[in-house]
């Protein structure tokens, strides 16, 4: 391998030669071999946007020349469309403030933007401190990417996930809504409800979990940029923190704010921890929507069986013709890690001493680790088992014919307990309801059907 010599206030050190990255960089792979979690992508373009807008409001500002802000911005825009990724080695486990992931963008866009700025013919030379990270800290600059990163993981990803299943479920709830069913509670039968009725409970689950996401999303947009290193601004003009929340604006169409006090922009972290708190939400909502599926479809001949769903794949290695709900199970694995994540990211957000937590790429990383899973799953789940679920009407019947919990209907003609007496009877002997009733003499056939009509216990008057 060719190396080329990079240098930094410790000294010089070797760099591959064909890598954009600086001194600082190569040190932080060299000092942090551990893991293979990789800084997040979304980071790293999160800074990207952070750099270019920086540069631009340090332009108008006076305090950067156009020809360098012209080179950053190349520079960023070549980051954000992915074509440099190669470039950004580091891991999460370094540094809690994540100086180097900070100094990693530094030195690639500055290394970038000289090659550019060669081409011009420009004399002007990016130093990745200097003229990259002017009137900047790794302090405010890495908190910024990280609520960057997150609402527009938010916004982007798991939002429209979200509303694409809500509409499959809308679409269900409203197609099997006049197919009666027997309802259950504590995995034993109870009252009878439709199975649109059912679906419409999964349906409200994830859009009260829509309303949960985006209103802790709102918290995400205050941003710490020009709080520097404790929250005082220090080495930032007074109007910087302002210009660069327009620009990163611009650049993205969102609507992000200066946060109002830097101190607590650059040592806390609530923000995450409660926006995170709604993904947790959605992830328990989706485990109990993948684990009533996979229950409602339980069989094919010993199970529940009253839906069906896709037979994406094989489900067994050994047992021929045998399908598994495999959607399910990988929802319900994402929902395990999400409530994992939200563990760590409580955890290490309470850590951190005095003006600085230092437990920012842990939490970033688990953050944009749950947005990617919890959408991937929920897409995948929305389209390879949702879409495709179907009523098996004859085995519905049949489970509500057979319930005992349809004698709940007698309770206002004949009292609580003479309705257990029936329960109880037509369990015992194996009977039907209509017979016990008829031969404990508290009711006749005729009073029995006009008091019984599961249809009716549906939406009780």
């Amino acid at each position: 391998m060719e190396f080329r010599v990079e240098r930094d206030t410790l000294g010089e050190i070797n760099v591959p030669a064909d890598k954009y990255w600086g001194a600082q960089t190569q040190r932080s792979k060299q000092n942090f071999p551990i893991g293979n979690e990789q800084m997040p992508t979304e980071i790293v373009k999160a800074f990207a946007i952070l750099k270019k807008s920086a540069a631009k409001a340090n332009n108008e500002l006076g305090l950067l020349e156009e020809e360098k802000y012209e080179a950053i911005r190349h520079a960023a825009d070549e980051i954000i469309e992915g074509s440099l990724n190669e470039h950004f080695p580091l891991v999460v486990w370094q540094t809690g403030s994540g100086t180097q992931s900070n100094m990693n963008v530094n030195e690639v866009i500055a290394h970038v933007g000289n090659k550019w700025l060669e081409e011009k013919g420009s004399d002007l030379k990016l130093h990745p401190n200097d003229d990259v990270n002017k009137s900047q800290s790794s302090n405010d600059t890495y908190p910024t990417a990280m609520h960057i990163a997150s609402v527009l993981k938010l916004e982007d990803t798991v939002l429209p996930a979200v509303q694409a299943f809500k509409r499959t479920l809308k679409e269900k709830s409203e197609a099997f809504m006049d197919i009666v069913k027997i309802g259950r509670t504590h995995l034993q039968d109870a009252t009878p409800l439709t199975l649109g009725q059912e679906i419409s409970g999964w349906h409200r689950m994830l859009e009260k979990s829509e309303s949960m996401i985006t209103q802790s999303n709102e918290f995400l947009k205050e941003l710490a940029i020009g709080g520097t290193a404790v929250g005082t601004g220090l080495n930032a003009h007074p109007d910087f923190s302002e210009k660069v929340c327009a620009a990163i604006n611009d650049f993205t169409g969102k609507k992000f704010i200066s946060a109002p006090n830097k101190f607590h922009a650059l040592t806390s972290h609530d923000e995450t921890v409660y926006a995170h708190g709604a993904l947790k939400g959605l992830a328990a909502d989706m485990m109990k929507i993948a684990n009533d599926v996979r229950w409602l479809a339980s069989g094919p001949r010993s199970g529940i069986g009253e839906i069906t769903i896709p037979a994406n794949e094989p489900g067994s290695s050994i047992m021929p013709g045998k399908v598994n709900p495999t959607q399910s199970e990988a929802v319900t694995m994402v929902a395990a890690q999400v409530m994992g994540n939200d563990a760590t990211i409580g955890f290490a957000a309470s850590q951190g001493n005095f003006e600085l937590n230092v437990f920012k790429p842990v939490i970033a990383y688990n953050f944009l680790q749950s947005c990617q899973i919890l959408s991937d799953s929920i897409v995948s789940f929305d389209e390879r088992c949702a879409q495709g679920i179907e009523p098996d009407e004859e085995k519905i019947e049949k489970f509500l014919k057979d319930s005992l919990m349809l004698v709940t209907a007698l309770n206002p003609h004949i009292g609580y307990e003479n309705a257990a007496k029936i329960a109880k009877k037509a369990f015992n002997d194996n009977s039907t309801l209509k017979e016990a009733a008829v031969e404990l003499e508290l009711l006749s056939e005729e009073e029995f059907e006009k008091y019984v009509k599961p249809e009716e216990m549906t939406y009780p008057k």
